[in-house]
């Protein structure tokens, strides 16, 4: 191979891919933590070293013209093989210092995270943390996070998953909601209520529990599970979250107390190349040994649920999805 040949840098190729995937410079320069003036001189400066113009402006994004087209899917190639390069690395490394990225809903990692971290940084305070609150599912493939805590399981085969537990979540709301609405006894007592919803598809789940209820029980949605959550404070509604952070409230009760609670599985996953890092492992082993329990929180303190305690097995999973 003429190595001469190859006349670019891979920080400019990289730099033009986010911008392409993003459709501005300054969403791809958030994405990559640099000033947007930076970003724009890589990606003029790949222009030059390839002679080709990437980019053309359509009002304030920007198009990628046929010459950008043609290049893009061969950067994403470079990327894949580059991301590849670091997955392996980070696998193998054994220094226990060091940064993880963690990625949860909102509601674990402002509930269920803070005391598991606590004890982390305690335990080892070489160990730099970073907590992705997020609803939506991050990428470990992409390493946009080391350890994920998800309600689904996983089925790329290139991912290791822990089922945890299956954690009861359950309606509530304020008493003086619940008075207001002559408190519900049954399902058909909430189509007079008023629901706060996480999308328009929440209603479905709901029916599919056996509710009737219709467009006009969800006069608000949020996709944001904290917002939701301090809605239902407020005595906007009723609302669903995790049982051992809904009845560690004072301010809301059970909106169908003799209901039988929602599961909610949860699963943590990494990604099998990192799950090698000596690092990832300590992580991971703390996380699962704290969530691995089910508890009951009362007035902000944790009690272990009685009963028998169910150990978390490994997953072996399969497909291609929820990477």
């Amino acid at each position: 191979m003429d190595w001469r040949s190859v006349n670019f840098d891979w920080n400019r190729a990289r730099a033009f891919l986010v911008t392409a995937e993003e459709g501005s410079l300054s969403a791809a320069a958030r994405a990559l933590g640099m000033t947007q003036p930076t970003l724009g001189r890589q990606v003029t400066a790949l222009e030059d070293e390839l002679d080709v113009v990437l980019f053309e402006r359509v009002g304030r994004g920007l198009r990628l013209t046929a010459g950008g087209l043609d290049l893009l899917e061969h950067v994403r190639t470079m990327a894949d093989a580059a991301n590849r390069v670091s997955l392996s690395a980070s696998g193998r490394a054994q220094s226990i210092e060091g940064t993880i990225t963690i990625t949860a809903s909102e509601v674990v990692s402002a509930f269920l995270l803070p005391p598991i971290l606590a004890e982390l940084r305690e335990e080892h305070p070489g160990i730099e943390i970073k907590v992705v609150a997020s609803n939506a599912v991050r990428d470990l493939r992409r390493r946009e996070a080391d350890i994920a805590v998800r309600n689904g399981r996983p089925t790329d085969p290139s991912l290791f998953a822990v089922r945890l537990r299956d954690t009861p979540a359950r309606l509530y709301a304020t008493r003086s909601y619940l008075k207001k609405i002559g408190y519900p006894k049954t399902r058909d007592d909430l189509r007079r209520a008023e629901l706060i919803g996480f999308d328009e598809r929440f209603m479905e789940g709901m029916n599919a529990l056996g509710f009737q209820l219709t467009e006009k029980n969800f006069p608000i949605f949020t996709e944001s599970h904290m917002v939701l959550w301090e809605l239902v404070k407020n005595g906007l509604g009723i609302g669903v979250i995790l049982e051992e952070i809904g009845d560690a409230e004072p301010r809301v009760e059970r909106a169908l107390p003799s209901m039988a609670p929602i599961e909610v599985p949860m699963w943590l996953v990494s990604h099998r190349e990192v799950h090698t890092s000596r690092r990832v492992r300590v992580v991971f082993d703390v996380i699962a040994k704290h969530l691995g329990r089910p508890k009951r929180v009362v007035a902000g303190t944790s009690k272990q649920a009685p009963g028998r305690r169910r150990r978390a097995r490994p997953a072996r999973v399969k497909g291609s999805a929820n990477a």
